[in-house]
Protein backbone atom coordinates (compact mmCIF):
# COMPACT_ATOMS: atom_id res chain seq x y z
CA UNK A 1 0.00 0.00 0.00
CA UNK A 2 1.42 3.49 -0.52
CA UNK A 3 1.30 5.79 2.18
CA UNK A 4 2.05 9.69 1.99
CA UNK A 5 1.86 12.18 4.88
CA UNK A 6 -1.00 14.11 3.44
CA UNK A 7 -3.42 11.56 1.99
CA UNK A 8 -3.03 8.29 3.56
CA UNK A 9 -4.05 5.39 1.43
CA UNK A 10 -3.96 6.44 -2.19
CA UNK A 11 -6.24 3.81 -4.35
CA UNK A 12 -4.86 2.27 -7.13
CA UNK A 13 -7.35 3.78 -9.45
CA UNK A 14 -5.99 7.27 -8.38
CA UNK A 15 -2.40 6.12 -8.32
CA UNK A 16 -1.89 5.33 -11.51
CA UNK A 17 -4.05 7.54 -13.19
CA UNK A 18 -2.39 7.89 -16.66
CA UNK A 19 -0.70 11.15 -16.76
CA UNK A 20 0.34 11.46 -20.56
CA UNK A 21 -0.79 9.90 -23.61
CA UNK A 22 1.65 7.59 -23.01
CA UNK A 23 -0.15 6.04 -20.17
CA UNK A 24 -3.50 6.08 -22.06
CA UNK A 25 -4.26 2.44 -23.05
CA UNK A 26 -6.25 0.84 -25.72
CA UNK A 27 -6.98 4.85 -27.42
CA UNK A 28 -4.22 4.25 -29.97
CA UNK A 29 -6.78 6.32 -32.85
CA UNK A 30 -7.35 8.72 -30.55
CA UNK A 31 -3.94 9.41 -29.56
CA UNK A 32 -2.75 10.05 -33.42
CA UNK A 33 -5.08 12.16 -34.33
CA UNK A 34 -4.68 14.33 -31.43
CA UNK A 35 -1.01 14.09 -32.02
CA UNK A 36 -1.44 14.93 -35.89
CA UNK A 37 -3.74 18.47 -34.86
CA UNK A 38 -1.27 19.43 -32.32
CA UNK A 39 1.76 19.18 -34.80
CA UNK A 40 -0.75 20.75 -37.74
CA UNK A 41 -1.74 23.69 -35.04
CA UNK A 42 -5.27 22.71 -36.16
CA UNK A 43 -6.65 22.21 -32.44
CA UNK A 44 -10.05 22.45 -32.65
CA UNK A 45 -11.81 24.94 -29.96
CA UNK A 46 -14.37 22.29 -28.43
CA UNK A 47 -13.73 18.76 -27.87
CA UNK A 48 -16.37 16.16 -26.98
CA UNK A 49 -15.01 12.33 -25.45
CA UNK A 50 -17.25 9.66 -25.03
CA UNK A 51 -17.18 6.04 -23.76
CA UNK A 52 -18.28 3.99 -21.23
CA UNK A 53 -17.44 4.47 -17.54
CA UNK A 54 -13.75 4.07 -16.64
CA UNK A 55 -12.57 4.46 -20.11
CA UNK A 56 -10.21 7.70 -19.10
CA UNK A 57 -12.62 10.37 -20.86
CA UNK A 58 -12.11 12.92 -17.88
CA UNK A 59 -8.37 11.97 -18.21
CA UNK A 60 -7.79 12.91 -21.58
CA UNK A 61 -9.22 16.34 -20.85
CA UNK A 62 -6.93 16.50 -18.81
CA UNK A 63 -4.03 15.65 -20.45
CA UNK A 64 -5.21 17.48 -23.00
CA UNK A 65 -5.67 20.36 -20.75
CA UNK A 66 -1.90 19.94 -19.97
CA UNK A 67 -0.85 20.00 -23.31
CA UNK A 68 -2.34 22.86 -24.40
CA UNK A 69 -0.57 24.82 -21.26
CA UNK A 70 2.59 23.36 -20.93
CA UNK A 71 5.71 25.09 -21.59
CA UNK A 72 7.75 22.62 -20.75
CA UNK A 73 10.89 22.49 -17.76
CA UNK A 74 12.72 25.63 -19.60
CA UNK A 75 9.50 27.56 -20.08
CA UNK A 76 9.51 28.00 -23.17
CA UNK A 77 7.80 25.41 -24.53
CA UNK A 78 4.47 25.45 -27.06
CA UNK A 79 0.98 23.15 -26.85
CA UNK A 80 2.43 19.30 -26.99
CA UNK A 81 0.73 15.83 -26.87
CA UNK A 82 3.45 15.08 -24.39
CA UNK A 83 3.05 17.19 -21.74
CA UNK A 84 6.27 17.36 -19.42
CA UNK A 85 4.31 16.96 -16.47
CA UNK A 86 7.50 19.30 -14.46
CA UNK A 87 6.12 23.10 -15.59
CA UNK A 88 3.80 24.76 -13.33
CA UNK A 89 1.12 24.80 -15.10
CA UNK A 90 1.22 20.89 -15.68
CA UNK A 91 1.57 20.20 -11.66
CA UNK A 92 -1.19 22.81 -10.91
CA UNK A 93 -3.52 21.55 -13.55
CA UNK A 94 -2.66 17.46 -12.41
CA UNK A 95 -3.91 18.82 -8.96
CA UNK A 96 -6.59 20.31 -9.67
CA UNK A 97 -5.86 23.74 -8.83
CA UNK A 98 -5.19 25.95 -11.86
CA UNK A 99 -6.83 28.68 -12.40
CA UNK A 100 -7.07 28.67 -15.46
CA UNK A 101 -8.20 25.62 -15.79
CA UNK A 102 -11.80 24.86 -14.56
CA UNK A 103 -13.58 21.27 -13.87
CA UNK A 104 -17.39 21.50 -13.67
CA UNK A 105 -19.83 18.64 -12.88
CA UNK A 106 -23.08 19.45 -14.66
CA UNK A 107 -24.61 16.00 -13.27
CA UNK A 108 -24.12 18.50 -9.87
CA UNK A 109 -24.75 22.30 -12.25
CA UNK A 110 -27.27 21.56 -14.47
CA UNK A 111 -29.03 25.01 -14.74
CA UNK A 112 -28.90 27.59 -17.15
CA UNK A 113 -27.56 30.30 -14.46
CA UNK A 114 -24.73 28.03 -13.48
CA UNK A 115 -23.57 27.71 -16.93
CA UNK A 116 -24.29 31.92 -16.86
CA UNK A 117 -22.20 31.86 -13.77
CA UNK A 118 -19.22 29.59 -14.62
CA UNK A 119 -18.66 30.06 -18.27
CA UNK A 120 -20.62 32.66 -20.14
CA UNK A 121 -19.87 35.62 -17.84
CA UNK A 122 -16.23 34.97 -17.41
CA UNK A 123 -15.34 33.93 -21.02
CA UNK A 124 -14.38 36.96 -22.33
CA UNK A 125 -11.35 37.28 -19.73
CA UNK A 126 -7.71 36.03 -20.90
CA UNK A 127 -6.27 32.97 -18.90
CA UNK A 128 -4.41 34.64 -15.93
CA UNK A 129 -1.26 32.71 -15.79
CA UNK A 130 -1.63 29.91 -19.09
CA UNK A 131 -1.85 30.07 -22.52
CA UNK A 132 -5.73 29.36 -23.06
CA UNK A 133 -8.39 29.29 -20.16
CA UNK A 134 -9.98 25.40 -20.14
CA UNK A 135 -13.17 24.45 -19.05
CA UNK A 136 -13.71 20.96 -18.54
CA UNK A 137 -17.52 19.60 -18.19
CA UNK A 138 -17.73 16.04 -16.99
CA UNK A 139 -21.35 14.26 -18.10
CA UNK A 140 -22.23 17.35 -20.12
CA UNK A 141 -25.64 14.86 -21.15
CA UNK A 142 -26.67 16.41 -17.80
CA UNK A 143 -27.27 19.87 -18.30
CA UNK A 144 -30.72 21.21 -18.98
CA UNK A 145 -32.02 22.28 -22.59
CA UNK A 146 -32.30 25.87 -21.46
CA UNK A 147 -28.22 25.16 -20.32
CA UNK A 148 -27.54 23.96 -23.41
CA UNK A 149 -29.00 26.75 -25.73
CA UNK A 150 -27.11 29.33 -23.02
CA UNK A 151 -23.53 27.64 -24.16
CA UNK A 152 -24.65 27.25 -28.08
CA UNK A 153 -23.58 31.32 -28.86
CA UNK A 154 -20.23 30.85 -26.77
CA UNK A 155 -19.68 27.58 -28.41
CA UNK A 156 -19.76 28.28 -31.70
CA UNK A 157 -17.39 31.56 -31.83
CA UNK A 158 -15.18 31.09 -28.45
CA UNK A 159 -12.79 33.67 -28.04
CA UNK A 160 -9.26 32.58 -29.35
CA UNK A 161 -7.45 32.01 -25.70
CA UNK A 162 -10.78 29.65 -24.76
CA UNK A 163 -11.04 25.88 -25.37
CA UNK A 164 -13.75 23.08 -23.84
CA UNK A 165 -13.40 19.68 -23.29
CA UNK A 166 -16.42 17.98 -22.91
CA UNK A 167 -16.88 14.31 -21.65
CA UNK A 168 -19.97 12.02 -21.07
CA UNK A 169 -21.22 8.48 -21.22
CA UNK A 170 -24.50 9.32 -23.22
CA UNK A 171 -23.85 10.82 -26.15
CA UNK A 172 -27.10 10.31 -27.63
CA UNK A 173 -28.77 13.06 -25.02
CA UNK A 174 -26.41 15.56 -26.00
CA UNK A 175 -28.28 17.97 -28.60
CA UNK A 176 -26.88 17.53 -32.31
CA UNK A 177 -26.91 21.13 -32.31
CA UNK A 178 -23.61 20.91 -29.07
CA UNK A 179 -22.29 17.74 -31.52
CA UNK A 180 -22.07 19.82 -34.42
CA UNK A 181 -19.50 22.13 -32.87
CA UNK A 182 -17.48 19.93 -31.63
CA UNK A 183 -14.81 17.50 -32.58
CA UNK A 184 -15.56 13.98 -31.12
CA UNK A 185 -13.62 11.27 -29.57
CA UNK A 186 -15.15 8.00 -29.19
CA UNK A 187 -12.84 5.87 -26.35
CA UNK A 188 -12.95 2.23 -26.61
CA UNK A 189 -13.66 -0.50 -24.20
CA UNK A 190 -9.85 -1.71 -23.71
CA UNK A 191 -9.92 -5.60 -24.75
CA UNK A 192 -9.06 -8.33 -23.08
CA UNK A 193 -5.51 -8.71 -24.03
CA UNK A 194 -4.52 -5.22 -23.32
CA UNK A 195 -6.42 -5.35 -19.86
CA UNK A 196 -4.93 -8.55 -18.85
CA UNK A 197 -0.99 -6.99 -19.45
CA UNK A 198 -2.06 -3.87 -18.06
CA UNK A 199 -3.24 -5.42 -14.73
CA UNK A 200 -0.34 -7.71 -14.66
CA UNK A 201 2.03 -4.64 -14.91
CA UNK A 202 0.15 -3.05 -12.12
CA UNK A 203 0.41 -5.67 -9.80
CA UNK A 204 3.95 -5.83 -10.49
CA UNK A 205 4.57 -2.59 -9.55
CA UNK A 206 2.40 -2.73 -6.18
CA UNK A 207 4.96 -5.92 -5.52
CA UNK A 208 1.53 -8.13 -5.65
CA UNK A 209 1.46 -11.94 -6.71
CA UNK A 210 -1.66 -12.19 -8.40
CA UNK A 211 -2.78 -15.70 -10.74
CA UNK A 212 -3.28 -14.62 -14.46
CA UNK A 213 -6.91 -16.72 -14.25
CA UNK A 214 -7.41 -14.52 -11.58
CA UNK A 215 -6.82 -11.30 -13.93
CA UNK A 216 -9.01 -13.38 -16.43
CA UNK A 217 -12.18 -13.02 -13.81
CA UNK A 218 -11.03 -9.72 -13.01
CA UNK A 219 -11.62 -8.58 -16.98
CA UNK A 220 -14.36 -9.97 -17.43
CA UNK A 221 -16.14 -8.56 -14.67
CA UNK A 222 -14.94 -5.16 -15.82
CA UNK A 223 -16.29 -5.18 -19.21
CA UNK A 224 -13.44 -2.90 -20.50
CA UNK A 225 -13.42 -0.21 -17.85
CA UNK A 226 -10.13 0.65 -17.23
CA UNK A 227 -11.02 1.80 -13.60
CA UNK A 228 -13.02 -0.77 -12.54
CA UNK A 229 -10.42 -2.99 -13.33
CA UNK A 230 -7.75 -0.86 -11.14
CA UNK A 231 -10.13 -1.11 -8.65
CA UNK A 232 -11.01 -4.97 -8.15
CA UNK A 233 -7.56 -5.56 -8.17
CA UNK A 234 -7.15 -2.96 -5.30
CA UNK A 235 -9.47 -4.92 -3.64
CA UNK A 236 -7.96 -8.62 -4.41
CA UNK A 237 -4.59 -8.06 -3.65
CA UNK A 238 -6.13 -6.92 -0.14
CA UNK A 239 -8.22 -9.98 -0.17
CA UNK A 240 -5.39 -12.26 -0.98
CA UNK A 241 -3.13 -10.37 1.35
CA UNK A 242 0.10 -10.58 -1.00
CA UNK A 243 -0.94 -13.50 -3.48
CA UNK A 244 -4.41 -13.71 -5.12
CA UNK A 245 -6.00 -16.80 -6.64
CA UNK A 246 -8.78 -17.25 -8.94
CA UNK A 247 -10.87 -19.05 -6.56
CA UNK A 248 -10.38 -15.97 -4.16
CA UNK A 249 -10.96 -13.31 -6.46
CA UNK A 250 -14.28 -15.26 -7.50
CA UNK A 251 -15.84 -15.87 -3.57
CA UNK A 252 -15.08 -11.72 -4.06
CA UNK A 253 -16.92 -11.45 -6.52
CA UNK A 254 -19.73 -13.20 -6.09
CA UNK A 255 -18.84 -15.42 -8.90
CA UNK A 256 -19.58 -19.01 -9.72
CA UNK A 257 -16.43 -21.15 -10.77
CA UNK A 258 -16.68 -21.13 -14.43
CA UNK A 259 -15.56 -24.95 -14.95
CA UNK A 260 -18.91 -26.07 -12.68
CA UNK A 261 -21.15 -23.32 -14.48
CA UNK A 262 -20.30 -25.68 -17.19
CA UNK A 263 -20.87 -28.58 -15.59
CA UNK A 264 -24.73 -27.17 -14.85
CA UNK A 265 -24.57 -26.45 -18.68
CA UNK A 266 -24.16 -29.86 -19.22
CA UNK A 267 -26.17 -31.36 -16.99
CA UNK A 268 -29.21 -28.75 -18.30
CA UNK A 269 -28.57 -29.70 -21.80
CA UNK A 270 -28.40 -33.44 -20.97
CA UNK A 271 -31.91 -32.92 -19.39
CA UNK A 272 -30.55 -34.55 -16.28
CA UNK A 273 -33.00 -32.29 -13.76
CA UNK A 274 -31.12 -34.12 -10.63
CA UNK A 275 -27.28 -33.64 -11.38
CA UNK A 276 -28.43 -30.15 -12.97
CA UNK A 277 -29.98 -29.38 -8.93
CA UNK A 278 -27.40 -30.55 -7.01
CA UNK A 279 -24.59 -28.79 -9.30
CA UNK A 280 -26.75 -25.36 -8.53
CA UNK A 281 -26.91 -26.21 -5.04
CA UNK A 282 -23.57 -27.04 -4.57
CA UNK A 283 -22.46 -23.28 -5.82
CA UNK A 284 -24.92 -22.19 -3.63
CA UNK A 285 -23.36 -24.02 -0.50
CA UNK A 286 -19.88 -22.58 -2.04
CA UNK A 287 -21.14 -18.76 -1.89
CA UNK A 288 -22.45 -18.53 -5.49
CA UNK A 289 -25.23 -15.64 -5.92
CA UNK A 290 -27.87 -17.90 -7.95
CA UNK A 291 -28.60 -14.42 -9.89
CA UNK A 292 -24.49 -15.02 -10.79
CA UNK A 293 -24.74 -18.28 -11.68
CA UNK A 294 -28.00 -17.68 -14.48
CA UNK A 295 -25.77 -15.01 -15.56
CA UNK A 296 -22.71 -17.03 -16.10
CA UNK A 297 -25.25 -19.41 -18.12
CA UNK A 298 -26.47 -16.59 -20.66
CA UNK A 299 -22.79 -15.88 -20.99
CA UNK A 300 -21.42 -19.36 -22.01
CA UNK A 301 -24.97 -19.44 -23.83
CA UNK A 302 -24.28 -16.52 -26.22
CA UNK A 303 -20.42 -17.80 -26.21
CA UNK A 304 -21.25 -20.67 -28.14
CA UNK A 305 -23.64 -19.19 -30.16
CA UNK A 306 -20.95 -16.92 -31.71
CA UNK A 307 -18.54 -19.75 -31.63
CA UNK A 308 -20.31 -21.55 -33.98
CA UNK A 309 -21.01 -18.83 -35.85
CA UNK A 310 -17.16 -17.59 -35.77
CA UNK A 311 -14.95 -20.19 -34.73
CA UNK A 312 -11.74 -18.14 -33.68
CA UNK A 313 -14.54 -16.70 -30.64
CA UNK A 314 -13.36 -19.50 -28.71
CA UNK A 315 -9.71 -18.43 -28.20
CA UNK A 316 -11.02 -15.89 -25.59
CA UNK A 317 -8.07 -14.80 -23.28
CA UNK A 318 -10.31 -14.18 -20.48
CA UNK A 319 -11.33 -18.42 -20.80
CA UNK A 320 -9.00 -20.99 -19.28
CA UNK A 321 -7.39 -23.54 -22.24
CA UNK A 322 -9.45 -25.90 -20.69
CA UNK A 323 -12.73 -24.06 -20.79
CA UNK A 324 -12.13 -23.36 -24.52
CA UNK A 325 -11.58 -26.58 -25.47
CA UNK A 326 -14.58 -27.59 -23.90
CA UNK A 327 -16.77 -24.55 -25.35
CA UNK A 328 -15.84 -25.80 -29.38
CA UNK A 329 -17.15 -29.58 -28.31
CA UNK A 330 -20.18 -27.66 -27.37
CA UNK A 331 -20.84 -25.48 -29.45
CA UNK A 332 -19.89 -28.30 -31.72
CA UNK A 333 -22.71 -30.96 -30.73
CA UNK A 334 -25.48 -28.20 -29.53
CA UNK A 335 -27.98 -26.61 -32.49
CA UNK A 336 -28.65 -23.15 -33.07
CA UNK A 337 -32.06 -23.82 -32.37
CA UNK A 338 -31.20 -25.49 -28.97
CA UNK A 339 -29.18 -22.84 -28.08
CA UNK A 340 -31.47 -19.49 -28.80
CA UNK A 341 -34.06 -21.27 -26.87
CA UNK A 342 -31.73 -21.52 -24.14
CA UNK A 343 -30.95 -17.98 -24.63
CA UNK A 344 -34.22 -17.06 -24.72
CA UNK A 345 -35.41 -18.61 -21.45
CA UNK A 346 -32.61 -17.43 -19.26
CA UNK A 347 -33.35 -13.69 -19.86
CA UNK A 348 -36.95 -14.84 -18.62
CA UNK A 349 -35.72 -16.64 -15.68
CA UNK A 350 -32.92 -13.77 -14.59
CA UNK A 351 -36.50 -11.26 -14.37
CA UNK A 352 -37.90 -14.01 -12.72
CA UNK A 353 -34.99 -14.29 -9.99
CA UNK A 354 -34.42 -10.76 -9.16
CA UNK A 355 -37.86 -10.22 -8.28
CA UNK A 356 -38.39 -13.39 -6.62
CA UNK A 357 -38.72 -13.01 -2.82
CA UNK A 358 -36.26 -16.01 -2.29
CA UNK A 359 -33.08 -16.03 -5.31
CA UNK A 360 -32.35 -20.18 -5.01
CA UNK A 361 -36.07 -21.07 -4.92
CA UNK A 362 -36.74 -19.38 -8.71
CA UNK A 363 -33.11 -20.15 -9.65
CA UNK A 364 -34.06 -23.92 -9.23
CA UNK A 365 -37.47 -23.96 -10.76
CA UNK A 366 -35.46 -22.18 -13.78
CA UNK A 367 -33.04 -24.91 -13.99
CA UNK A 368 -36.05 -27.23 -13.79
CA UNK A 369 -37.84 -25.90 -16.64
CA UNK A 370 -34.47 -25.55 -18.97
CA UNK A 371 -33.66 -29.24 -18.24
CA UNK A 372 -37.29 -30.38 -18.93
CA UNK A 373 -37.27 -28.14 -22.43
CA UNK A 374 -33.35 -29.29 -23.29
CA UNK A 375 -34.48 -32.81 -25.49
CA UNK A 376 -37.66 -31.36 -26.66
CA UNK A 377 -37.47 -30.65 -30.15
CA UNK A 378 -37.76 -27.21 -31.55
CA UNK A 379 -40.43 -25.72 -33.48
CA UNK A 380 -39.43 -26.21 -36.68
CA UNK A 381 -38.59 -29.42 -36.20
CA UNK A 382 -42.25 -30.33 -35.22
CA UNK A 383 -43.38 -28.58 -38.01
CA UNK A 384 -40.73 -30.68 -40.26
CA UNK A 385 -42.01 -34.56 -38.82
CA UNK A 386 -45.43 -33.03 -39.79
CA UNK A 387 -44.31 -32.52 -42.92
CA UNK A 388 -42.59 -35.65 -43.00
CA UNK A 389 -45.24 -37.93 -42.34
CA UNK A 390 -47.95 -39.74 -44.37
CA UNK A 391 -50.67 -37.72 -44.07
CA UNK A 392 -54.43 -39.29 -42.23
CA UNK A 393 -56.16 -41.75 -44.67
CA UNK A 394 -59.39 -42.72 -44.17
CA UNK A 395 -59.81 -46.42 -43.78
CA UNK A 396 -60.22 -48.38 -47.05
CA UNK A 397 -64.10 -49.66 -47.52
CA UNK A 398 -64.05 -53.78 -46.46
CA UNK A 399 -65.51 -54.23 -50.03
CA UNK A 400 -65.14 -53.03 -53.10
CA UNK A 401 -66.96 -53.60 -56.00
CA UNK A 402 -66.30 -56.18 -58.10
CA UNK A 403 -66.83 -54.30 -61.48
CA UNK A 404 -65.24 -51.16 -59.90
CA UNK A 405 -63.89 -49.09 -63.08
CA UNK A 406 -59.72 -49.07 -63.08
CA UNK A 407 -59.06 -45.81 -65.35
CA UNK A 408 -58.14 -42.32 -63.97
CA UNK A 409 -61.91 -42.01 -63.30
CA UNK A 410 -61.83 -44.33 -60.61
CA UNK A 411 -62.45 -42.76 -56.97
CA UNK A 412 -62.14 -44.20 -53.66
CA UNK A 413 -65.72 -44.20 -51.96
CA UNK A 414 -65.20 -43.73 -48.11
CA UNK A 415 -67.36 -45.55 -45.63
CA UNK A 416 -70.30 -44.22 -44.20
CA UNK A 417 -69.88 -41.73 -41.02
CA UNK A 418 -71.80 -43.88 -37.21
CA UNK A 419 -74.42 -41.77 -36.53
CA UNK A 420 -73.41 -39.12 -34.55
CA UNK A 421 -69.93 -39.21 -35.26
CA UNK A 422 -67.59 -36.89 -37.36
CA UNK A 423 -68.22 -37.00 -40.98
CA UNK A 424 -64.62 -38.97 -42.10
CA UNK A 425 -62.55 -37.40 -44.89
CA UNK A 426 -62.43 -38.86 -48.32
CA UNK A 427 -59.28 -40.32 -49.14
CA UNK A 428 -58.70 -38.35 -52.25
CA UNK A 429 -55.36 -36.93 -53.92
CA UNK A 430 -54.40 -33.48 -52.10
CA UNK A 431 -55.06 -31.48 -55.84
CA UNK A 432 -59.12 -33.33 -55.21
CA UNK A 433 -58.88 -32.81 -51.76
CA UNK A 434 -58.19 -29.14 -52.12
CA UNK A 435 -60.95 -28.60 -54.76
CA UNK A 436 -63.53 -29.15 -52.13
CA UNK A 437 -62.81 -25.98 -50.54
CA UNK A 438 -62.85 -23.31 -53.48
CA UNK A 439 -63.80 -20.36 -50.54
CA UNK A 440 -63.06 -19.44 -47.39
CA UNK A 441 -66.73 -20.08 -46.01
CA UNK A 442 -66.24 -24.10 -47.04
CA UNK A 443 -63.51 -24.23 -44.59
CA UNK A 444 -65.40 -22.94 -41.70
CA UNK A 445 -68.45 -25.34 -43.23
CA UNK A 446 -65.51 -28.21 -42.88
CA UNK A 447 -64.73 -27.15 -39.29
CA UNK A 448 -68.48 -27.43 -38.43
CA UNK A 449 -68.88 -30.77 -40.07
CA UNK A 450 -66.25 -32.20 -38.72
CA UNK A 451 -66.95 -30.73 -35.18
CA UNK A 452 -63.77 -28.69 -33.93
CA UNK A 453 -66.29 -26.50 -31.94
CA UNK A 454 -62.98 -24.82 -30.38
CA UNK A 455 -61.57 -24.26 -33.26
CA UNK A 456 -64.21 -23.49 -35.14
CA UNK A 457 -65.20 -20.37 -32.56
CA UNK A 458 -61.07 -19.08 -32.65
CA UNK A 459 -61.37 -18.84 -36.49
CA UNK A 460 -64.72 -17.01 -36.49
CA UNK A 461 -64.05 -14.19 -33.75
CA UNK A 462 -60.05 -14.53 -34.49
CA UNK A 463 -59.44 -14.14 -38.38
CA UNK A 464 -59.63 -10.96 -40.69
CA UNK A 465 -59.33 -12.74 -43.77
CA UNK A 466 -56.68 -10.95 -45.96
CA UNK A 467 -56.61 -13.67 -48.86
CA UNK A 468 -57.32 -16.89 -49.64
CA UNK A 469 -57.23 -19.62 -52.35
CA UNK A 470 -57.61 -23.28 -51.80
CA UNK A 471 -54.77 -24.32 -49.43
CA UNK A 472 -53.55 -20.87 -48.75
CA UNK A 473 -55.07 -18.27 -46.37
CA UNK A 474 -53.65 -15.20 -45.07
CA UNK A 475 -55.04 -13.01 -42.18
CA UNK A 476 -54.91 -10.73 -39.83
CA UNK A 477 -55.34 -11.46 -35.93
CA UNK A 478 -58.55 -9.60 -34.38
CA UNK A 479 -57.61 -8.89 -30.55
CA UNK A 480 -58.07 -11.43 -28.17
CA UNK A 481 -56.85 -14.30 -31.01
CA UNK A 482 -54.90 -17.24 -30.14
CA UNK A 483 -51.31 -16.98 -30.65
CA UNK A 484 -51.36 -20.49 -32.04
CA UNK A 485 -54.40 -19.83 -34.38
CA UNK A 486 -52.34 -20.30 -37.39
CA UNK A 487 -50.35 -23.55 -36.58
CA UNK A 488 -53.34 -24.74 -34.93
CA UNK A 489 -55.68 -24.32 -38.05
CA UNK A 490 -53.00 -25.34 -40.63
CA UNK A 491 -52.01 -28.27 -39.13
CA UNK A 492 -55.88 -29.82 -38.76
CA UNK A 493 -56.38 -28.54 -42.29
CA UNK A 494 -53.04 -30.76 -43.40
CA UNK A 495 -53.86 -33.38 -41.37
CA UNK A 496 -57.29 -33.78 -42.60
CA UNK A 497 -57.66 -32.92 -46.32
CA UNK A 498 -54.08 -34.94 -47.05
CA UNK A 499 -53.06 -32.17 -48.62
CA UNK A 500 -50.96 -29.28 -47.08
CA UNK A 501 -51.92 -26.21 -46.05
CA UNK A 502 -50.27 -22.68 -45.91
CA UNK A 503 -51.77 -20.30 -43.35
CA UNK A 504 -49.88 -17.19 -42.72
CA UNK A 505 -50.29 -14.02 -40.15
CA UNK A 506 -49.37 -10.69 -42.02
CA UNK A 507 -50.15 -6.77 -41.18
CA UNK A 508 -52.34 -6.08 -43.85
CA UNK A 509 -55.75 -4.49 -43.35
CA UNK A 510 -57.67 -7.68 -43.22
CA UNK A 511 -62.23 -7.95 -43.52
CA UNK A 512 -63.95 -7.76 -40.21
CA UNK A 513 -64.02 -11.59 -38.79
CA UNK A 514 -67.28 -13.80 -39.28
CA UNK A 515 -68.55 -12.95 -36.34
CA UNK A 516 -68.06 -8.94 -36.40
CA UNK A 517 -69.68 -9.72 -39.44
CA UNK A 518 -72.54 -11.99 -38.20
CA UNK A 519 -73.47 -8.93 -35.49
CA UNK A 520 -73.40 -6.62 -38.78
CA UNK A 521 -75.73 -8.44 -40.45
CA UNK A 522 -78.42 -9.08 -37.07
CA UNK A 523 -78.09 -5.06 -36.30
CA UNK A 524 -78.82 -4.17 -40.03
CA UNK A 525 -81.98 -6.58 -39.97
CA UNK A 526 -82.68 -5.62 -36.61
CA UNK A 527 -83.13 -2.05 -37.49
CA UNK A 528 -85.01 -2.97 -40.56
CA UNK A 529 -87.66 -4.47 -38.41
CA UNK A 530 -87.62 -2.18 -36.02
CA UNK A 531 -89.16 0.10 -39.10
CA UNK A 532 -91.96 -2.15 -40.22
CA UNK A 533 -95.29 -1.35 -39.43
CA UNK A 534 -96.56 -4.55 -36.94
CA UNK A 535 -93.51 -3.85 -35.05
CA UNK A 536 -93.79 -0.29 -34.71
CA UNK A 537 -97.64 -1.14 -33.80
CA UNK A 538 -96.36 -3.79 -30.87
CA UNK A 539 -93.99 -1.03 -29.61
CA UNK A 540 -97.13 1.35 -29.21
CA UNK A 541 -98.88 -1.02 -27.71
CA UNK A 542 -95.95 -2.80 -25.60
CA UNK A 543 -93.35 0.09 -25.05
CA UNK A 544 -90.86 -2.44 -22.88
CA UNK A 545 -90.84 -4.90 -25.53
CA UNK A 546 -87.97 -5.25 -27.56
CA UNK A 547 -86.40 -7.72 -30.74
CA UNK A 548 -84.62 -11.06 -28.70
CA UNK A 549 -84.21 -13.22 -31.95
CA UNK A 550 -84.61 -13.03 -35.22
CA UNK A 551 -86.14 -16.59 -36.95
CA UNK A 552 -86.34 -16.96 -40.68
CA UNK A 553 -89.08 -18.93 -42.04
CA UNK A 554 -86.26 -21.60 -42.88
CA UNK A 555 -85.59 -22.49 -39.14
CA UNK A 556 -89.16 -22.15 -38.05
CA UNK A 557 -90.62 -24.72 -40.74
CA UNK A 558 -87.75 -27.12 -39.95
CA UNK A 559 -89.01 -26.75 -35.99
CA UNK A 560 -92.08 -27.18 -36.76
CA UNK A 561 -91.20 -30.47 -39.15
CA UNK A 562 -92.56 -29.16 -42.53
CA UNK A 563 -90.67 -28.42 -45.60
CA UNK A 564 -92.44 -25.14 -45.55
CA UNK A 565 -94.53 -22.48 -44.12
CA UNK A 566 -98.20 -22.04 -45.64
CA UNK A 567 -97.64 -18.62 -48.33
CA UNK A 568 -101.40 -17.68 -48.01
CA UNK A 569 -100.62 -15.91 -44.36
CA UNK A 570 -98.68 -13.59 -46.02
CA UNK A 571 -98.83 -12.95 -49.42
CA UNK A 572 -103.04 -12.77 -48.61
CA UNK A 573 -103.07 -8.59 -47.72
CA UNK A 574 -106.51 -9.14 -46.13
CA UNK A 575 -105.28 -12.18 -43.70
CA UNK A 576 -105.71 -10.96 -40.03
CA UNK A 577 -103.84 -13.24 -37.46
CA UNK A 578 -106.46 -12.32 -35.18
CA UNK A 579 -109.03 -13.43 -36.93
CA UNK A 580 -111.20 -16.77 -36.33
CA UNK A 581 -111.48 -19.07 -39.01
Amino acid sequence: MTETPESGYQVLARKYRPASFADLIGQDAMVRTLKNAFEADRIAQAFMLTGIRGTGKTTTARIIAKGLNCIGPDGQGGPTTDPCGMCENCVAIAEGRHVDVMEMDAASNTGVQNIRDAIIETVSYRAATARYKIFIIDEVHMLSTSAFNALLKTLEEPPAHVKFLFATTEIRKVPVTVLSRCQRFDLRRIEPEVMIAHLQKVAGLEGATIAEDALALITRAAEGSVRDAISLLDQAISHGAGETTADQVRAMLGLADRGRVLDLFEAIMGGDAAAALAELGAQYADGADPLAVLRDLAEITHWLSVIKITPEAADDPTAAPEERVRGRGLAGKLPMRVLTRMWQMLLKALEEVSLAPNAMMAAEMAVIRLTHVADLPTPGDLVKKLQDSPPPRAQAPARQPAAAPRGPEAQLVPPRAPSGGAQPVPALAPEASLARFPTFASVVAFLEEQRQIKLLVEVRHGIRLISYSPGRIAFRPADGASASLAADLGRFLTQATGARWGISVENAEGAPTLAEQADAEKAALEAELADHPLMQAVRDAFPAARITAIRSRESLAAEAGLDALPESEETDPDWDPFEDD
